[in-house]
């Protein structure tokens, strides 16, 4: 009887191998979306000279052609150059907003874990009174004390989103203080601030940094949620929300391309956001990403 050759590798590296070259192709084709997504925000409005604001009533609801690609807008706006200027709001507010609240969730996290005792305890009830609201009852009431504007709104992401992040620092640097360079440095003398500032807020902001960029999806659907209630930016300004709430007459006309297009741009840039922020985690934490090859 002929022998039967037997692999000479395990079964499960093979299957390791094609999850890895999977999650290289997602985060790849992830980063080409980011990059063309930041490079029509930044390209186009300075190359195609038109006012995205003039109405052309003998244009309107065209559908999508060479001359109008994402069709044009029931005033005769072309689409594609609304739905640029909208992304650009957009990710200028999710970035903002994401920043900002990055910023806050660090300082608070930072402060609770390394005062700890009664002023930990006292923050993190804090922190808990505020996640017990929802995030968008809050930034509704946060964007109705302001004249509608991009400030309002990204205020209003700003102080509903610093939660997490607080939370993730404040848990980070807890894990940090048992380690023995920590003991070694405050039995050399080192203060508690000295302590904080050169050894525990390093070692959290690839956790803080991770938390920004999944942060900046987020920020962006709560931009375009409140602008589809008209809450955020004024009717006339571009915004992905301002473009969805004003095409739905035409979608229960049967015209689908000005809800269509502004919804992919709003999709697509946000999943392609979150692969990257996925693939930045696993390279934060080894550990798990040995799990997903195996």
């Amino acid at each position: 009887m002929a022998d039967v050759a037997h692999p000479t590798e395990p079964v499960w590296r093979s299957r390791g191998r094609t999850r890895r070259s999977t999650r290289t192709l997602r985060m790849c084709s992830s980063a080409v979306i980011a990059l063309a997504a930041v490079l029509a925000v930044l390209v186009v409005p300075p190359l195609v000279h038109l006012d995205q604001q003039a109405v052309d009533l003998s244009q309107k609801l065209l559908p999508p052609s060479w001359e109008h690609p994402f069709g044009t807008d029931d005033v005769g706006r072309d689409l594609l150059l609304r739905c640029v200027y909208g992304l650009r709001i957009s990710l200028l507010v999710g970035v903002v907003a994401a920043l900002v609240a990055t910023v806050v969730g660090t300082v608070v996290g930072a402060v609770a874990a390394a005062l700890g005792g009664w002023t930990d305890r006292l923050v993190m009830r804090l922190v808990d009174v505020f996640s017990s609201v929802p995030h968008l009852l809050l930034g509704i009431f946060v964007v109705a004390m302001f004249r509608p504007g991009v400030w309002p709104v990204i205020a209003s992401v700003a102080v509903t989103h610093w939660l997490s992040t607080a939370r993730i620092v404040r848990a980070e640097i807890l894990s940090l203080r048992s380690r023995p360079y920590i003991d070694a440095a405050i039995s050399g003398g080192a203060s508690r601030l000295r302590v904080t500032v050169r050894h525990l807020l390093p070692g959290v902001l690839p956790q803080a940094g991770l938390a920004a960029v999944l942060m900046v999806p987020h920020a962006m659907w709560h931009e375009s949620a409140l602008s589809f209630l008209g809450l955020g930016l004024p009717s006339h300004q571009a915004s992905l929300g301002n473009l969805v709430q004003s095409a739905r007459g035409s979608l229960l006309a049967g015209d689908w391309w000005p809800t269509l297009f502004p919804g992919l741009l709003l999709i697509v840039p946000t999943l392609a956001v979150a692969g990257l922020a996925g693939a930045w985690r696993e390279r934060l934490n080894p550990r798990r990403r040995s799990e997903l090859t195996l």
